[in-house]
């Protein structure tokens, strides 16, 4: 079908929620706190993308993600870059995205081992409407009281390099190995490239555009997927409904109609935006 709506899949995390943003129905009382929704498509565990909401109450570690290259070379299929967009965010919110000045390897192991890492990185206050491009590479930690959508390469390797003194796995050697501890450099977004249409990200692992509601029609190479993702409003593609919360995928000439004031996401693999 050229249009499907997403399964989603609610990720339990001892710093996630229990109030939870928007359309998305709570955590039970008593429950574990819910802190990722994935949507993934039942027996297709190898898309180029995955796409989550996040919400969290507490920091996350302080991470790092390797690249293709360094990926490929542990037999992984790819690396993890990343980019967020914040829906919500509490009084005082802050991400960490990369290091205040250039950090030595050396240094930087010393530093996460004794936790002066978090004076290290670049604790940066953010608000909803805020968006961040995060290659492979950066390191990075997401703050508490946020929720926002993240768009990833479908990649879960994580190397945590420190984590407050919780009780989970480090990964120090992977993470040094793989860390690039420099300055945070905004991504130059094309922006906006027409009424209507907005590229955020412009490659060279994939592109993401907003795109304002109403009605177009969208071809796909073949092979391709693209992944619409709704924050606000909602509309039907190809007849199939959609709504905020929900991520339809979608292949080959599909037609979106959206409501007036609908506020979408458009994410797929490559280098190059769609004509």
């Amino acid at each position: 079908m050229p249009a499907t709506l997403v399964a989603t899949h609610r990720v339990e995390k001892p710093w996630g929620r229990h109030q939870l943003w928007g359309p998305f129905r709570n955590a039970p009382t008593g429950s574990e706190p819910v802190g990722e929704i994935w949507f993934q498509a039942p027996g297709d565990s190898t898309p180029d993308l995955l796409i989550k909401y996040l919400f969290t109450s507490e920091k996350l570690s302080v991470q790092v993600h390797p690249d293709d290259e360094q990926a490929h070379a542990r037999g992984l299929p790819r690396g993890k870059d990343e980019c967020w967009l914040i829906l919500d965010a509490e009084p005082g919110s802050v991400i960490a995205l990369g290091t205040k000045a250039p950090v030595d390897p050396a240094v930087l192991r010393d530093a996460a081992l004794d936790g002066s890492i978090e004076q290290l990185l670049d604790w940066k206050p953010v608000k909803a409407g805020d968006f961040f491009y995060v290659p492979s590479g950066t390191v990075h930690a997401i703050g508490a009281g946020l929720t926002l959508i993240e768009v990833q390469q479908n990649s879960e390797t994580t190397y945590r390099l420190y984590d407050y003194g919780r009780p989970r796995e480090l990964h120090l050697e992977d993470g040094i190995a793989v860390s690039d501890p420099q300055p945070y450099a905004a991504y130059p977004s094309p922006g906006r490239i027409a009424d209507d249409r907005t590229i955020l990200v412009d490659g060279p692992k994939f592109v993401l555009e907003r795109l304002a509601g109403g009605a177009r029609t969208i071809a796909l190479p073949g092979g391709v997927t693209a992944w619409l993702i709704p924050v606000s409003g909602k509309g039907a593609v190809d007849g199939v409904a959609f709504a905020a919360g929900e991520c339809v995928a979608l292949r080959g000439s599909v037609r979106i109609d959206a409501d007036a004031e609908a506020d979408l996401l458009l994410a797929y693999p490559g280098a190059e935006r769609l004509a």
